[in-house]
């Protein structure tokens, strides 16, 4: 590093807060681990425009751009000035009445949090009322979510750089139980009503407990999580059917 005249600094994933104040001058961050660790790296780049580089130490590797065994032959291009600039939608969610709005790049989770009894959850899109759901909760998702938690609750793929956002209801109770395709100027209001421990659940790394009578408010966040990327521009067509059978290629 030092032959190429780059500085560098270093912080665990989990350290998100600390990891800030450091994100906020740096041309490039690597995130070396799975696609947990990007999702953290990507909520500490908030709101800095700053690009990540994802090194697949994990599995699926859905976001990451190379796998550990070709990163020091690829990272010297990058740094290089090749390669180009994906951007992905990120999610803006706010709890009211508290007021503190939260950022996330795969998705929103509103529902129960330990005990095995349904919530209910008021749905509103946009001030006018959708649905009561009576379930495990709600899942509010971007495209990249589409192939996480989303996915594995029944619903759709969307491709990386789409900005619609998906709302889903998990095991749903007599209630509607389809996956909602939205625009990517929606507002979605969810309000829970329940007698017991409910959350929001940012990526499924970050929780906060929610109260009966508690709102959250989802929109597209102003911000959005930036990619470098060497791969072709179609790489995501071409991986998508080996990394749902769990085969990085």
């Amino acid at each position: 590093m030092s032959a190429r005249d780059i500085s560098f600094w270093v912080c665990s994933a989990w350290q998100e807060e600390k990891a800030k104040p450091q994100v906020a001058g740096s041309d490039l961050i690597l995130s070396i681990g799975g696609d947990g660790t990007i999702l953290r790296a990507a909520r500490a780049a908030v709101p800095h425009a700053v690009p990540i580089v994802g090194i697949n130490l994990g599995n699926l590797g859905f976001m990451t751009e190379l796998k550990a065994t070709e990163a020091l032959d690829k990272l010297p291009r990058l740094l290089g000035g090749e390669g180009w600039i994906e951007e992905r939608a990120m999610l803006e969610a706010e709890k009211v009445p508290q007021g503190k709005a939260f950022h996330a790049l795969n998705d929103v989770f509103v529902g129960r949090r330990s005990s095995a009894r349904l919530v209910s959850i008021e749905a509103k899109i946009d001030g006018e009322v959708l649905t009561t759901y009576r379930a495990d909760g709600v899942i509010v998702a971007t495209a990249t979510g589409s192939t996480s938690y989303l996915l594995a609750a029944g619903g759709p793929i969307l491709y990386p750089q789409a900005k619609e956002i998906l709302l889903k209801p998990l095991c749903s109770h007599l209630t509607l139980d389809k996956t909602l395709v939205l625009p990517q100027e929606a507002v979605i209001q969810l309000k829970v009503t329940t007698s017991h421990e409910a959350m929001l659940s940012l990526d499924g790394q970050v929780e906060s407990p929610l109260r009966s009578g508690d709102e959250v408010r989802v929109k597209l966040s102003s911000y959005v999580a930036r990619f470098l990327r060497v791969q072709p521009r179609t790489y995501f067509y071409g991986s998508l059917a080996s990394r749902l059978r769990g085969k990085v290629s």
